[in-house]
Formats: structure tokens, sequence, C-alpha cells
């Protein structure tokens, strides 16, 4: 199978966001768009029923109006619908494992009872085989502020394998034309805080050695990516905080996500939980080893 852009649709203002990004980026890649919804209780497809006695109607009209919408402001991108008979979790599971990118809608943080929801973006950008990216409605309305400069924003770790988190944040920048920042968080040590501050030359040394860890692992994507202007920002403050604040006004953020965990429950880290609650921006979640 080609590989295609997938979105989850529920009928939610989240969902039609992630649609639409889904669709610029498809058209960006010069991919099918494809159009997911999944219902356990969807009936199975019948010969020949009027539409006010199918049991799918709702299911159909939520993915057909969608459909026409996206088609009417992309004509010649290529929109298929999909309905699955399947709990949504595990529809969207299998549908990233073979589709280039899977987006979602997100709600973000707003609220305490916002995180106590049971959004289903979460558990699969915990657990999805290929990257997910999670829109949120704020982003597609709102837009980056007039005085921000369109960048993709990518948050590395150091002493880890970080090749496919880099190739992603890379080609989308590539895609998008704009210029891409790594950014490292890393918390001040304890040793190098004195009554009066912090000891700048032990921080200094700090700063000096993350700067030259990625410049090394930009080395090889600055050269197979020679369009994109790649830069560094160095920021002692704690990873999530980092991250956070770097992407304020960003196209995108990408973030990393171990494949292979020792916790027997899949689950996110802190800097992408930190980036898909507090991030304005649309956040890739990138599976990486």
């Amino acid at each position: 199978m080609e590989p295609v852009v997938t979105v989850g649709l529920d009928g939610s203002p989240e969902s039609l966001a992630a649609a639409h990004w889904a669709a610029d980026e498809a058209e960006k890649q010069g991919l099918t768009l494809r159009l997911l919804h999944a219902w356990p209780l969807l009936a199975p497809e019948p010969i020949s029923i009027p539409s006010e006695v199918d049991q799918n109607y709702w299911a159909k009209r939520l993915v057909h109006t969608a459909r026409a919408e996206l088609q009417a402001r992309h004509p010649a991108l290529c929109v298929v619908g999909n309905l699955v008979a399947d709990d949504a979790q595990d529809a969207l599971l299998q549908a990233a494992s073979d589709s280039a990118m899977l987006v979602l809608g997100s709600r973000g943080l707003e609220s305490v009872e916002s995180y106590f929801l049971g959004d289903v973006s979460m558990p699969v950008a915990a657990r999805a085989e290929r990257p997910v990216v999670l829109v949120r409605t704020a982003a597609r309305e709102e837009g980056p502020p007039p005085s921000s400069v369109s960048r993709v924003v990518v948050a590395l770790k150091l002493h880890t394998s970080s090749d496919d988190l880099l190739d992603f944040a890379f080609h989308a920048a590539a895609a998008r034309g704009v210029p891409l920042v790594a950014v490292h968080g890393r918390s001040v040590p304890l040793h190098a805080r004195v009554p009066w501050g912090v000891d700048h030359g032990i921080t200094e040394e700090i700063t000096q050695d993350a700067h030259q860890q990625l410049s090394q692992a930009l080395r090889p994507w600055q050269e197979k990516y020679p369009q994109v202007e790649a830069a560094k920002s160095i920021r002692l403050a704690s990873p999530a905080k980092a991250v956070v604040e770097a992407a304020e006004g960003a196209t995108l953020l990408v973030v990393g996500r171990r494949k292979r965990s020792p916790d027997p429950a899949p689950h996110l880290g802190p800097v992408a939980q930190a980036a898909i609650h507090h991030g304005h921006c649309p956040v890739a979640v990138v599976p990486h080893d």
C-alpha cells in the first residue's frame, strides 16, 4: 500500500482542525489523505437501504462532509474516506502502521478536567509505530503571532539516538521552506549553585559541551538537507520548560518517544507530555530507538 497521511475523525472541532492540517501536509508531500472514522457499532454495509433507516448514516455523513470541505480547498488532493467497525484506539493504531503519519485532534490542557477526559490521542501517540501529530483547534484558528518567525523546533536529548527524530524534523522544515531550531534543555546541577546565584564557569562549561554535542548530531542532517537553515538553542532550564518556551510561535514542534521502554505500559515522557498539554502549535511525536 502507498503511504498515506491518515487523520482520525470523530466529529469534534479538534478532529476537523486536524483534518485541515493533515490535508495541507498531504499536499506538501504529494500523498493521499485518508479520513478515518472508527465506530464499534458500525453495521455491515447493506446493498440498498433508505438513508432514514441506515444505521451508518451519521458516520457516513461525518466523513462525507469533511471530505467535501477538504476537497473544495484542495481540489488536486486525493482524499479517501474509511469507516471502520472497531474501537477508535485500536483502529488508529492499526492505521498508523501503514501511514506516513497519523494526525489527531488534541485539546491541550486548558483546564484540570481536560486531563481526565479519556482523550484517545495520548495513548495512541504513546504506542503508535509511526509519527503521530497532535493538532489543537486554537493552533488553526489563531495561527502564529504576527511577530513570530515560522520555524520547526525539534527537542533533542544528548547521548541517545536521534536519527528518526532529526530525519522527520529536517524533512518537515524542508517541505515548508522554513528554518529548523534544535533545542536542548538542561537543569542547572546542584554543584553549580552558590549562595549568590550560579557558578557561571560551570554553566558555561555545560553550555559549550551541549553545543558541541548538538553540532555533531546535526551535522549529517545538515549535509543531507543543505537547503534547511539549522540553529541550536541551549537552555539552562528543565527540558520540558525549555522545549515549550522555545516552541512559542513555531510552525511545528517535534518531540521523541522511545519505541522500547522498560515500562511495560507505554507512556509519553515528561517533555512530550508538556509539549502536548501546553504547546500551542501542532506537536509531532516521533518514535525512535
